[in-house]
Order: C-alpha cells, then sequence, then structure tokens
C-alpha cells in the first residue's frame, strides 16, 4: 500500500509526508464510516475530507496547515459518528 500511495502521490503532485502523516487516521477514519454506516460511505467521506483540504490549500495553507485541517476534518466526521450511534 505505501509503495502504492507514494506513486500516487507523485503523479497526483501531493506531498508524499502529506500521505504518509495521514494515512492511518483516514484509513481508520474510512472504517468507522464504512462499518457505522454503509460501506460505500467511507471511501466517499474520504473523498469530502480531501475536499477540505483542497480547499485550505487553495486557502493558501501550508502544508502543516492542511494536515491540521485534515485531522479537524478527521475529528469531526468522527464527532458525528458518535453522535450517530447515540441517537439509535
Amino acid at each position: 500500500m505505501h509503495e502504492w500511495l507514494a506513486h500516487a502521490a507523485a503523479v497526483l503532485e501531493v506531498d508524499p509526508a502529506l500521505v504518509a502523516d495521514l494515512s492511518d487516521p483516514v484509513l481508520d477514519m474510512v472504517r468507522d464510516v464504512a462499518h457505522g454506516v454503509v460501506r460505500p460511505a467511507g471511501p466517499m467521506t474520504a473523498f469530502l475530507v480531501g475536499v477540505v483540504a483542497g480547499r485550505a490549500g487553495a486557502a493558501g495553507a501550508d502544508l502543516p496547515g492542511v494536515e491540521a485541517r485534515v485531522r479537524e476534518a478527521l475529528a469531526d466526521v468522527e464527532d458525528e459518528l458518535r453522535r450517530r450511534d447515540g441517537a439509535h
């Protein structure tokens, strides 16, 4: 997986450090959403978090700023999953 992600990051012109730092948290979020909501929601939620990252970068955030915004988005998703679980 790491080899593929490094290659994909290069092709997509994404800093490999960002991918390395966020791989585990993103995978954890995808797992939680896929099991807590429905499987296809996992990758689609990851896509939404990617949109957040893109917006942060477009707004001029540096790499640490983009990473921080992604981590906030991941925390928001986890919070929503907890609220959803509490509602059932």
